[in-house]
């Protein structure tokens, strides 16, 4: 748990000052690469899974992330999982049921847009469960994170998408604005933001007492988040003591050539 208290008021929601664009979004592109040959490693080697969280109000841009930070990684051995209202069946089991479904293998990399911790977010807010269920649920996340942390070698990183009021209305208004992005426009996106000062708060409680840290990534530029969250995974993952396996000490390139 954080010993810390976060408060993502008095974190800015910007790049810091100083940063050049174009060299910033230069060294993304060998970072996204960079990342692109850790998770060829990570799959040869089938030893550790990574478990990348992407959570944040609506416009805070999970999808972009999504697109440019894995976009050297191969497909085998990455998943996406969105996770929306859920469904029936799933609503008949514990909230972890679908989570746990669509957590990684060893030697792969999931990524969860949204998340476990919407059922301390969303039905927080709406007084769907009370503080009591709250609490409850919080530990059994950090009991889940730690299995897997502890009991199957994966590494989770959890991104909080920083992102301003005043940037969230820029990217809402620009799915009613812009015809190819009607697409995204969702009507609960704006009763979400009538709560806002809810879900900050709601936000905090979860960052705040997770036993395995959070990310908090400035989002209201774009490059910038990009380059925070590809940067964060790779030096991570350069740390891993990660070895392909090669072949046995009888193993000769000239039996093979020798073949028909």
């Amino acid at each position: 748990m954080n010993t810390k208290t976060i408060r993502l008021s008095e974190i800015p929601t910007t790049a810091p000052k100083g940063l050049d664009k174009d060299d910033i979004e230069h060294e993304t592109r060998k970072l996204v690469k960079r990342l692109g040959d850790l998770q060829q490693c990570l799959y040869a080697e089938g030893k550790h899974s990574v478990l990348v969280v992407l959570q944040g109000m609506d416009g805070s841009g999970k999808d972009g992330a999504v697109h440019r930070v894995f976009d050297a990684c191969r497909i085998t051995g990455l998943t996406l999982t969105a996770f929306k209202r859920p469904t029936e069946e799933e609503f008949a089991h514990d909230f972890l049921w679908r989570i746990h479904k669509a957590v990684p293998r060893r030697g792969t990399i999931a990524i969860f847009n949204r998340s476990h911790y919407e059922d301390i977010l969303v039905q927080r807010v709406y007084g769907w469960i009370d503080q009591r269920r709250v609490e409850q649920r919080m530990r059994a996340i950090n009991a889940f994170e730690e299995l897997l942390a502890f009991d199957n070698d994966t590494l989770i990183f959890k991104f909080y998408l920083h992102i301003s009021k005043e940037e969230q209305k820029k990217q809402l208004l620009e799915r009613i604005e812009d015809p190819e992005k009607h697409w995204k426009h969702n009507p609960n996106d704006w009763k979400d933001r009538e709560h806002w000062d809810a879900f900050m708060e709601a936000y905090e409680y979860a960052i705040n007492h997770s036993t395995i840290p959070w990310y908090i990534c400035p989002v209201d530029d774009r490059w910038y988040r990009d380059y925070f969250i590809a940067k964060t995974l790779v030096e991570a993952l350069e740390r891993v003591p990660m070895e392909p396996p090669r072949p046995g000490a009888d193993f000769s390139i000239e039996y093979y050539r020798k073949l028909s």
